[in-house]
């Protein structure tokens, strides 16, 4: 039955006088699509990257939300990482004063071992995806309570 309801659905899709099937324009507006966001060896304030380090790699993904106002304390990262800005704006501070604020939709690869911290200056909440290549047991990101914020 299964064999006839494939053979069945397979011939309708193909045939354009079929009830309920799909134009060209309608298979060709449901195709998968892809953009590529960004592709770069730096980090979002001009630095290299540093190399793969050795060993077994360790993927991490991290779904972050900064409500309004709110502020990240300083930090850095000891592992390469990238994410997607889906919703808000977050600014991003290094110790030096430089920003770069990411908006909505947006791709940044974050700074390694450099200290920075991040800020929601916007009105809405900040929803950030954040892909990290670590290894096991390294920390995604080490604080330093020492620099206050101002």
């Amino acid at each position: 039955m299964l064999a006839a309801i494939l053979i069945c659905g397979a011939t309708c899709f193909s045939i354009t006088s079929c009830k309920g099937s799909r134009t060209q324009e309608d298979t060709a507006a449901q195709q998968v699509q892809s953009t590529e966001l960004i592709r770069t060896s730096q980090s979002w304030d001009g630095v290299e990257l540093p190399d793969y380090l050795q060993g077994r790699p360790e993927l991490v993904a991290v779904k972050y939300e900064f409500p309004a106002g709110q502020k990240l304390g300083w930090h850095h990262h000891p592992v390469m990482n990238y994410g997607i800005l889906v919703q808000g704006e977050l600014t991003i501070i290094g110790l030096d004063g430089k920003e770069k604020t990411v908006h909505e939709g947006e791709a940044v690869v974050e700074m390694v071992n450099t200290i920075h911290h991040g800020e929601n200056r916007g009105t809405k909440p900040v929803i950030l995806y954040m892909f990290y290549l670590s290894q096991d047991g390294m920390p995604l990101a080490v604080q330093h309570p020492e620099i206050t914020l101002e």
